[in-house]
């Protein structure tokens, strides 16, 4: 029983004390709840005040922009009504301006009319009183005109040549002297040497004995070595000399080199002939892409082909009236560039018109034509610029000079090939010359006599003084100087000296 009643009493224990922890946790969740809620609730409140404040600001922002806008609005228009006004005013001074131009333009051109019928009355009054003076001079105005022309040379010929002469010598002095400035600082820029190299077709023999040996039996030797050269060996009573001769300047150099080897070889055999031509041929080779090479390097030129190059070289071994072509060839390069950096032309083609200039010449012996066509095919072949070909055409004159590099050109052709000790001429030659020279000044009807002097640099001509008078002199000098530039070829220039002398001759007895 009392066990009953203590489990009872335990049952009913823990039954309230379950209910009483229930209630407990349900008072407990109940405050939560309540205090989760205060804080939703307040957090919706704040959030409500602040989109209200948002709300309120915004608005406040865009009364203000639309109040801004508004002003700016009415001043936009303001401005627009002070422009409008502005032009309004324009318009109305432009309208006042064209009317008194309208005037001014209707009084001129009245102006204008009386003009013109005051010209015609004095012009036709002016033809009356001619008409009445050629009556009564009974000459018309082309004849008067050309007595008062005759009457005024008459008596003021002798001041009119005078004027002429020095007016000639005033013009001729200062474009003397800016020419002989130019000329001198591109030939001191270029301080070439002025001796010639000359490539000669004489061998030196170390005894007339050699000439035996070069012969050989039944003349193997000299057979074997005109064949592989493709030159005549001319041996004849010249003392310990041997000549070569042909018409390609590779040839007889090749022909040259292998004679001193063979010479110094001492076998000299048709089999070692043709080693010895052999081997002097690929050295020739090489010196020909040298000297090109050289030549490039030294003018200053580059992106010229290398075939190009080698026919640069090949001016080494070939001369004019004495001159080295390659040496100067150089030479009119670099007088080309310095003249055109003088005058402002285009430097890079002078210079390289220059070197080419006389690169037909290379091959002249080979093919027909003037050296000038050659060199032009050469230049076209090779893709060289038209301005360069342009410019090197015409140093002979036989193309006309379409540049100021084509007139340099020439310029700096004849100053490397008529400065003394560039050329050599034969006797022949330079008689011939000076013969054409005299019988062109001889060819004029007024000239009584001519001698060249100055080896052709300088004509001097004896007119007639009866034939003509000192104002002929002068127009007759011009003549032959025009008739020598036309008809010769030569270099620098020749001074035509005309003299008219009169004597007057009596006796006292």
């Amino acid at each position: 029983m009392n066990e009953i009643q203590i489990m009872i009493g335990l049952l009913v224990a823990f039954s309230v004390g379950a209910m009483i922890g229930y209630l407990g946790r349900q008072f407990l969740a109940t405050k939560q709840m309540e205090t989760a809620e205060g804080k939703v609730n307040k957090i919706l409140s704040d959030a409500k005040n602040q989109a209200a404040e948002i709300s309120l600001n915004a608005k406040n922002k865009a009364v203000k922009i639309l109040d801004d806008a508004k002003n700016e609005e009415m001043e936009r228009n303001r401005q627009v009504n002070r422009n409008e006004q502005r032009l309004v005013s324009k318009e109305e001074n432009l309208e006042k301006e064209k009317i008194e131009i309208e005037n001014q333009k209707v009084i001129l051109q009245g102006k204008g009319k009386q003009i013109l019928k005051i010209k015609d009355d004095i012009e036709n009054i002016k033809q009356e009183q001619i008409k009445k003076l050629e009556e009564i001079a009974d000459l018309d105005q082309e004849a008067a005109k050309q007595i008062i022309l005759e009457k005024v040379e008459q008596v003021h010929k002798e001041e009119v040549i005078k004027k002429i002469k020095d007016l000639e010598e005033e013009g001729q002095d200062v474009l003397k002297a800016k020419a002989n400035d130019i000329i001198v600082q591109a030939i001191q820029r270029y301080s070439g040497a002025h001796t010639a190299e000359t490539t000669t077709s004489n061998v030196s023999l170390p005894s007339d004995e050699m000439k035996g040996r070069i012969i050989g039996r039944e003349g193997r030797n000299i057979k074997a070595l005109e064949q592989a050269t493709g030159v005549e060996i001319i041996i004849d009573d010249t003392p310990q000399t041997i000549i070569v001769s042909g018409f390609d300047p590779i040839r007889r150099q090749v022909a040259k080199l292998s004679l001193e080897k063979l010479m110094l070889d001492g076998r000299i055999h048709p089999a070692r002939i043709e080693e010895i031509v052999d081997e002097v041929k690929k050295e020739i080779i090489e010196t020909v892409k040298h000297a090109g090479q050289v030549a490039v390097s030294d003018v200053g030129v580059v992106g010229f082909n290398q075939k190009l190059v080698q026919l640069i070289g090949r001016l080494k071994y070939r001369t004019s009236y004495g001159q080295n072509v390659l040496i100067h060839s150089i030479e009119v390069a670099h007088l080309s560039a310095s003249i055109a950096s003088e005058l402002g032309a285009n430097v890079t083609v002078a210079r390289k018109a220059g070197l080419l200039h006389d690169i037909g010449k290379a091959v002249d012996h080979e093919i027909q034509g003037t050296h000038v066509e050659i060199g032009r095919n050469i230049l076209i072949k090779f893709g060289i610029s038209e301005d360069i070909i342009k410019a090197m055409q015409s140093h002979h004159e036989d193309f006309p000079f379409e540049t100021t590099e084509s007139v340099i050109v020439r310029v700096a052709d004849a100053i490397s090939a008529s400065r003394p000790g560039a050329r050599k001429d034969s006797l022949e030659n330079y008689l011939k010359r000076l013969e054409e020279l005299e019988g062109i000044a001889n060819s004029f009807e007024e000239v009584e006599k001519s001698f060249a002097i100055q080896a052709g640099r300088e004509i001097r001509v004896f007119v007639t003084p009866e034939k003509i008078d000192d104002l002929g002199a002068v127009k007759i000098s011009k003549d032959i100087a025009k008739k020598i530039e036309e008809t010769l070829n030569y270099p620098g220039e020749i001074k035509v000296h005309v003299i008219r002398e009169t004597r007057a001759i009596d006796y006292a007895r």
